[in-house]
Order: structure tokens, then sequence, then C-alpha cells
């Protein structure tokens, strides 16, 4: 960090690599590589694990499932907790226990200057406050605090139907969710079929939508809990719901998105959505230029509701669901085509969002207008803590905030 500053470098902190943008690295500058930190320290009687900045999802699943334990975050195992964290944090357990930041304990850190801290509600609360949605802004974080939960064999798994049938199923879901017990974390997607195993060759290709469940409890259990909303839909074309380890269903789809794919995506917070919105959504849904290509509607209820907006950086704590709209495509050929999909999707169906996103699902390209509406309100006191502990914006290789003037 030091030697960055004084040698007038661009400085950028990488985890887990998983950021859309690519701004885990940076040309002509410092790369500051976590990535060899990858220790996690389990206390199963404090239900906590720290957690070295270096981690992804599946390491720290790795160490803690074995004590029936997790903390709330993303959906592939293969993410940076670090940056998942630092900028929210929100999964399959989010409805029950919040956002990831609202299970931070506290954080180690390097500041701009060269200094060690230890940011928690007790000590530099102000940055702490700060970390947990303000990305990675105001330090280099070198090992996070996580509070756990009981988590061990969930019932999960994709349901997946004809997506001509999305607008019965989006909107039964729209109904279903505010309903339902908060144990259960559903996400729908609107996208393809992939052309390999293990997915039925019929089926190769073919649109699909898509709800991917976890409820954390039982199976006979999770059938009643599903079954308002399944006794509701037609059949679908394939079920693929049982029993797993929780770690399982957090590594679903790793093997269907590796590493050194074309990605372009945005995101928007979503309140409501109207039939006008469904609509939009299928016409774009229509034109998926990729078999990899997709749209998600991740909930962010429940008990993300119950923290509010000025407890922490993050602001949008009134949205129901965070969305991403993803182009990728495994040809570097084809990543203008993807490009002009989302951005197209994306102008398409915002006019029906809020006008801000999760900061994880935006590009560098997207402006300032667009960071300031993610943060809303929280957006003038995070410059001020900027100014406080990174007064030369050393830290601005991020979805950047400018100190205070």
């Amino acid at each position: 960090m030091n030697f960055g500053r004084e040698k007038n470098m661009r400085i950028a902190i990488r985890g887990g690599g998983h950021n859309g943008p690519g701004l885990g690295s940076v040309d002509d500058g410092l790369v500051i590589d976590m990535s060899a930190m990858t220790g996690v320290r389990v206390d199963p009687v404090a239900r906590t694990a720290r957690v070295a900045a270096g981690c992804t999802q599946g390491d720290v699943d790795h160490a803690t499932h074995p004590f029936g334990l997790a903390t709330p975050a993303g959906i592939i195992s293969t993410t940076g907790i670090a940056g998942l964290t630092l900028s929210g944090g929100h999964g399959y357990l989010s409805r029950r226990y919040g956002l990831t930041i609202d299970n931070l304990i506290e954080a180690d850190l390097v500041l701009a200057d060269g200094r060690f801290v230890t940011a928690s509600e007790e000590s530099d609360a102000d940055l702490f406050w700060a970390l947990r949605g303000g990305g990675g802004n105001f330090g280099v974080v070198t090992s996070f605090l996580f509070r756990l939960h009981p988590v061990s064999m969930v019932f999960a798994g994709p349901i997946a139907w004809d997506q001509r049938h999305a607008r019965t199923i989006m909107q039964r879901y729209r109904e279903f969710l505010p309903q339902t017990t908060q144990d259960l974390g559903i996400f729908l997607g609107l996208k393809k079929v992939l052309s390999s195993p293990p997915f039925p060759q019929e089926y190769w290709g073919k649109r699909i939508c898509l709800l991917m469940c976890c409820y954390n409890g039982p199976e006979d259990e999770g059938n009643k809990v599903l079954a308002p909303l399944l006794g509701a839909l037609p059949d679908p074309w394939f079920n693929w719901m049982g029993t797993m380890p929780y770690a399982a269903v957090q590594s679903m789809f790793d093997g269907l998105y590796p590493k050194g794919m074309q990605w372009y995506w945005r995101g928007d917070f979503v309140k409501t959505l109207p039939d006008a919105a469904i609509e939009a959504h299928m016409e774009q849904a229509a034109n998926t230029p990729s078999e990899l290509s997709l749209m998600h509607l991740y909930p962010i209820d429940g008990a993300v509701h119950e923290i509010g907006k000025h407890e922490t950086a993050w602001n949008c704590r009134d949205a129901t669901w965070s969305m991403v709209i993803a182009g990728i495509d495994q040809n570097p050929q084809n990543a203008g085509r993807i490009t002009r999909w989302t951005k197209g999707y994306w102008e398409a169906v915002h006019p029906y969002d809020l006008g801000g996103a999760y900061p994880n699902f935006m590009m560098d390209d997207e402006g300032d207008a667009r960071l300031k509406a993610a943060y809303g309100e929280n957006y003038a006191r995070l410059a001020a803590v900027k100014k406080k502990y990174d007064p030369d914006n050393i830290f601005r290789v991020n979805q950047n905030i400018p100190p205070a003037a």
C-alpha cells in the first residue's frame, strides 16, 4: 500500500476476481492480490467465522458447513467474499438472515496512509458504517468477522418451464413471495437451457423461465411451503429439487460459468413487478444473444427490510428484488453483441425499476448519476467518510466515491 501510494500508482485490490467490469485489475498500475489469503477460522460456540480477504464463497462454505453453519452470501461459490461483502451481498439466506453486511461484526483493514485498523460498531464506527455497502473505497480489507446461522441440509434446486409460461409464472411469483416464509429463498430467471449435460437433450437451447429455490428445512416442509405456488402453475419441464448440503446449492452453477468468459451486465433495484414490466421482460428475453445470457431477479425482502436504510451504507432497504441482466459468451468476437443486448434489455425495463442498482451489478461506464442513485441519501455521508480516510482518493479503481469537497 505504501509503495503504491509513494510511487503515485493506480492501485487495484483483487479478491476473488469475480468483478464484472474487471475492477480487480488495472493497466500500468499496482494490483494488490489477496487471493493467496484464504484462511477461515470458525468458532462454532460463538457462531462466528474469521475470513481472510482472499477467500471465495466456496472457501467459507467449506469451513462453516461441517458445523452446520453459514452466513448469507451469493449464488455461486467462485464469488470473492471481499467484493461481495463490501457492496452488500445477497443470496438464498437473505430473506431470513439479511445481507452479508448485516452479518458483518468487524473488519481488519489497511488504510490509504498504511495504518492498520479494526473497524466495528465500537471502533472507527463511521468507517464500519461505510464498509457495509460502500465498496472498496475506504481501504484494503484483510479479514472479516461474520456472524453465522444454523444452516445444514436444505431442500433446493431448479424448476424450469417453457418460457411461453413466463407471464403466468412471474405474476404468481410476485404474489407468492411476500406471503411465504422467509426460510425460502427463491429467485426467478429468464434464460436458455445449455446444450450440454446434465440437462436433457430434448431441452437443449430452449428458452425457459426458471425458479431456483432453497428452503432451509426438511423436504416435507419445503413441499408444503411451495405447494401454493406450484399448484397455480403449469407442469414444469423439469423439477430437480431435492435434499442436499447447503454448500452444494452454492456451488451448483460453478461448472456452467467458468472463468474467462465475456461478460457485460447491468442491474437495477426492483420494488414492484407490474404487468407492463413483465411484458417488457418477456420481449427482451425472447432475444437472448447466447445460451449463457440471462436475467435474474434475486429477492431482497424479509430480513433485509428490517434494517433502516441509514444504518448501513446500503440504501435501498425497501426494494423487493435485485435484478441483473447479463450478456455472457465464450467468444470474444461476440462481446459487442452481448453488450448491445444487455443495454437494450436494461433500457426496456428500467422505467419500471428504482433509480439505483446493487453496485456489484454495475459496469464502469454507467456514470456518477447511477452510483449516486444506488446510494441515495447515504451518498453524501459516504463522501465525507471517504474524505476522512482516503482524502487523496488513492482507492479509485472501483465504483468510485470521490472525497467530499
